[in-house]
């Protein structure tokens, strides 16, 4: 039996489709043991192996069977092919459907499950272009502070909705329950509880009267829904947030994700939203992300100090003020949701599931999306999906090429940009898994095939993905001319994850001449275009994957520069036209577009040697823009100080401004104590502390010091196992905020912070840090 709930313009609707059969592929040969496996349906299948060798489809009546299968194939190392496809997601795939569905009841047969929701039995389903109106419902619990010896103790739980009903009308609900005398004086919208059955039991008659599709919240099903699921089954009460009866289940995955299933419903937790659609934050707290994105942060009443002290005065005000507690346990739903609308997510997530299939949770997924846009063309081309590592991997693709730079400073430098230079490589080069097959098997046979990298070739007609790279391109230029953001973005960061997953050993496609041959024709087509624009009597003093840098070596005004950055753009676009067409007969699908000009540029050498870095540089633009790239400035393992500093030298030198005043006061200010909240260092802990024996970087002292910190408070060490630390160096080493005794080292910060960022810059003006800002010591020096 699938099960699908849909969310529909009448309200949520549930999709069953009985006596569907899970199939995977075997070869002919293993027929006659599998055939033994009780339940199973063997059938000679008309699809072959990318080897050519034909398969056997096995056809299992039940889910179980197929697990039953996979582990009698594995036991006896038998392979089976497209094994880990879900039934849910095959019947789906195979038809198309991503997304959205459209369907009609063959006989008429509509049910109704145990809480009143119409189920519709055997539809017949196609695919749709439907967008839902979504009632999304924003989750934040508060709670005191864990012990080694006792766990969180819950005070109560916040939700916050806004939707749009069927009738067009703006709606809102705001609730938060608590523990607490009903008798106190309180806002109408909260509602205080005696005990935590009685807080419970209410929560589940409050979100069953809601009803919300979705579920959004921050750290929200490793944290809220996690903690919730323990308290609802201490107390005996069935957390049955779902919408067919049942309780939601939290689950780990064997990589130690942490899921939540919902059935009826979706959990959106708002940090992973973000990741995916290519935000970046220093810190993904909450309070961080919403001061960046909204310009407001949490405010817990009566608390100034740090948020790692935020524990204590949770509990303080649970038991001094629980309308202050619940107005900030509020806001904090509050703050998730305006995140949600300010950045468009949940469209996001939306569209994302229009083109891929995924799930609104879908955390990541990059392969599975490919895997789904591509196994059900293979198949009707007579293929199935190879397994993991069965591809050829003798060589190792390289990355994207960087040049060598030239270190310097400029005035008037272009940036001439490949726009998506590797999905135009692969839409131009044919580049395809089955293309690679099919090529391979013709390439005697010049005019049928595209020679790629390492023996690789492609076939000229017989192929997939270029042409969906090639139907995605169009939905995006539509999608701009709509402005329609979310589209945009998400079918930017479908097209351009193609490369990654042909280039992961995760991908069951990979297959190393494929990631090879864009990458390398990557290299090949940046560095014709360089020695192109050098012709043209022009230097290119940088070049990073599919950007040129051009200088001018001469003085422009901006017409002056936008006229030559178009002259080189038109003058490139036409170059490549000509040549593809003359060296492979091909249609160019590159596409290089002026993007900046640099009034000044700055190129840094590596720290402590005359010779370019790469992938680092700053420039102010002919608008005024200061832009940083790779530097301090933008690096978040670099402190507050370093950062303003690189900011506020650069800018002034870029724009002729004295400077020398501005590092002076830096190092009093430093020395004084004026600048201690700016010298925080923040750096995450990737692996368990006790894995660090030999090598122990600056973090990783202060996460061991900061143990004997957590036992005195009867807590467990945060970093234990990893995770984010904010720390500072001190006279006695580096030592956690929360836990620093010592003084601060400020000469650490001066030689460590100040100096490196300050020469940067100062190495091409002649000068040094040292010598501008202490020259008596120079004088006595010599």
């Amino acid at each position: 039996m699938l099960s699908y709930w849909v969310s529909t313009d009448h309200g949520p609707q549930c999709l069953q489709f009985p006596h569907q059969e899970a199939i995977v592929f075997c070869r002919p040969e293993d027929t006659e043991q599998i055939a033994s496996i009780e339940g199973v349906r063997l059938v000679q299948s008309h699809l072959k192996h990318f080897s050519q060798k034909a398969v056997t489809a096995v056809y299992c009546r039940q889910y179980r069977t197929l697990r039953a299968v996979r582990r009698f194939c594995q036991e006896r190392s038998l392979p089976l092919w497209e094994a880990e496809i879900k039934p849910t997601e095959r019947f789906m795939m195979e038809r198309f459907i991503r997304g959205s569905v459209e369907w009609a009841s063959l006989h008429g047969s509509v049910a109704s499950v145990q809480s009143g929701y119409p189920l519709i039995m055997q539809p017949k389903v196609r695919p749709s272009e439907y967008l839902p109106r979504l009632k999304v419902c924003s989750i934040d619990i508060e709670t005191s502070m864990p012990t080694k010896h006792q766990k969180e103790k819950l005070y109560s739980i916040g939700f916050s909705s806004r939707w749009v009903n069927a009738q067009g009308t703006p709606k809102e609900s705001k609730r938060v329950f608590m523990l607490g005398d009903p008798g106190e004086t309180h806002p109408a919208w909260l509602f205080l509880f005696k005990n935590l059955k009685q807080l419970l039991k209410a929560v589940n008659e409050y979100v069953a009267e809601l009803d919300p599709d979705v579920f959004i919240g921050w750290n929200v099903i490793n944290f809220d829904f996690s903690v919730l699921a323990r308290i609802y089954a201490e107390h005996q009460i069935p957390f049955n947030w779902t919408r067919d009866g049942s309780t939601i289940r939290i689950r780990q995955s064997q990589n130690h994700l942490t899921f939540a299933d919902i059935p009826g419903r979706v959990i959106i937790d708002g940090i992973d939203a973000l990741k995916n659609a290519t935000y970046h934050f220093d810190s993904y707290a909450l309070q961080y992300v919403s001061e960046h994105l909204l310009g407001e942060g949490k405010n817990l009443a009566g608390h100034d100090g740090p948020m790692h002290d935020r524990g204590q005065a949770i509990t303080d005000l649970f038991n001094t003020d629980k309308s202050a507690l619940a107005r900030y346990n509020l806001q904090d739903c509050d703050l998730v949701l305006n995140i949600f609308e300010h950045t468009q997510l949940l469209e996001y997530l939306i569209q994302r599931g229009q083109l891929t299939g995924h799930l609104l949770d879908r955390v990541g997924g990059s392969v599975a999306a490919f895997e789904y846009l591509y196994l059900p063309k293979l198949h009707r081309a007579g293929y199935v999906a190879p397994n993991l590592m069965e591809g050829y991997s003798e060589i190792k693709a390289p990355g994207g090429f960087v040049m060598d730079s030239r270190p310097g400073m400029y005035e008037d430098v272009l940036v001439l940009d490949f726009k998506s230079l590797y999905p135009s490589i692969i839409r131009t080069f044919k580049v395809d898994p089955m293309g690679l097959v099919e090529g391979l098997l013709q390439q005697d046979q010049e005019e049928t095939v595209i020679p790629g990298f390492h023996g690789a070739f492609f076939h000229r007609e017989r192929h997939f993905l270029p042409d969906i790279i090639t139907q995605l391109w169009a939905q995006r230029d539509v999608a701009k001319q709509q402005k329609n953001g979310a589209a945009s973005q998400a079918i930017k960061i479908i097209m351009n994850s193609f490369y990654g997953v042909l280039g992961s050993y995760g991908c069951r496609f990979f297959d190393a001449r494929l990631a090879a041959s864009i990458t390398e024709r990557g290299h090949e087509i940046i560095q014709a275009s360089a020695q192109w624009i050098h012709e043209q009597g022009f230097q290119v003093i940088y070049g990073d994957t599919d950007s040129v840098f051009v200088y001018l070596n001469k003085k422009v005004d901006s017409r002056q520069a936008k006229s030559v950055g178009k002259s080189l753009q038109e003058g490139l676009n036409l170059y490549w036209q000509a040549t593809l067409k003359e060296r492979f007969n091909l249609t160019c699908h590159l596409e290089i577009e002026f993007e900046d000009h640099y009034t000044q540029f700055l190129m840094p050498t590596i720290r402590g040697s005359e010779l370019g870095s790469k992938k680092r540089y700053a420039g102010l633009t002919q608008n005024g823009k200061m832009v940083f790239k790779g530097l301090e400035a933008v690096r978040s393992d670099w402190t507050p100080l370093a950062k303003e500093v690189q900011q506020t030298l650069y800018h002034a030198v870029f724009h002729q401004q004295p400077y020398h005043e501005f590092l002076q006061n830096v190092v009093n200010d430093l020395k004084q104590g004026k600048l201690d909240h700016q010298l925080i260092y923040r750096k995450r802990i990737r692996k368990p502390l006790d894995h660090y024996q030999k090598n122990v970087p600056p973090q990783i002292q202060a996460a061991k010091k900061a143990a004997e910190h957590y036992q005195s408070l009867d807590q467990s060490n945060p970093y234990e196992h990893g995770g984010w630390i904010e720390y500072v160096i001190t006279t006695q080493g580096p030592e956690a905020i929360e836990c620093q005794h010592a003084p601060l080292d400020y000469q650490h910060y001066l030689e460590k912070q100040v100096a490196p960022v300050a020469d940067g810059i100062l190495h091409f003006l002649g000068q040094d840090f040292q010598r501008l800002t202490h020259p008596q010591q120079d004088i006595f020096g010599e």
